[in-house]
């Protein structure tokens, strides 16, 4: 059965397409579903219509990402976490955390289009892809530095507890093992 195509159908074709398929995926799925119809004279010059406005749209939607994908081509982000010695994350940067520093920026993004092969676990800096479609993309910069703890920068002032004072009761202890000591003797 010949139907000509109302939507893009992934496999199968594009918008303003006809094509041949079995009777029963026309019936039962492509027809009920609005996906196609029949090919007759007037749904040809609907369907070239809609397609025409598909096309436009298409193109609006790719100026736009192409737009975006310029404001953040070549950003460089600073992201702090903490980490140990060797430059080893306690926990993960992942994309969300990426799009939290962009919107500090006030560079809003969606983290799906932040691409990363696998969460970021060490500090350095790291090219990441953002990919808006297929056929936009952009790559920003991305620091991880250490986070510089304000509880441990704090402790350092404080003596240690070795150094503490002795407790006062300490003195009386002294005196009574001194008094022990005489009572023996």
């Amino acid at each position: 059965m010949k139907v000509l195509l109302n939507k893009n159908v992934p496999k199968l074709g594009n918008i303003g397409e006809i094509v041949e398929v079995k009777n029963g995926y026309a019936r039962n799925y492509l027809l009920p579903q609005g996906l196609a119809v029949a090919p007759t004279e007037a749904n040809l010059r609907a369907v070239e219509a809609a397609k025409a406005r598909y096309l436009e749209e298409v193109t609006r939607e790719k100026a736009e990402l192409v737009a975006k994908a310029e404001a953040v081509r070549g950003k460089e982000v600073t992201i702090t976490a903490r980490a140990n010695e060797e430059g080893h994350l306690y926990g993960s940067v992942g994309p969300a955390q990426i799009a939290a520093a962009l919107a500090e920026e006030n560079i809003f993004l969606d983290a799906n289009y932040i691409v990363l092969d696998d969460a970021i676990h060490q500090l350095d800096k790291y090219d990441v892809q953002v990919r808006f479609s297929d056929e936009v993309s952009a790559t920003i910069h991305v620091w991880i530095v250490p986070a510089h703890d304000e509880d441990h920068e704090d402790a350092g002032d404080l003596p240690a507890a070795s150094e503490s004072p002795a407790p006062a009761d300490s003195g009386a202890l002294a005196d009574d093992s001194a008094a022990d000591a005489d009572s023996d003797g």
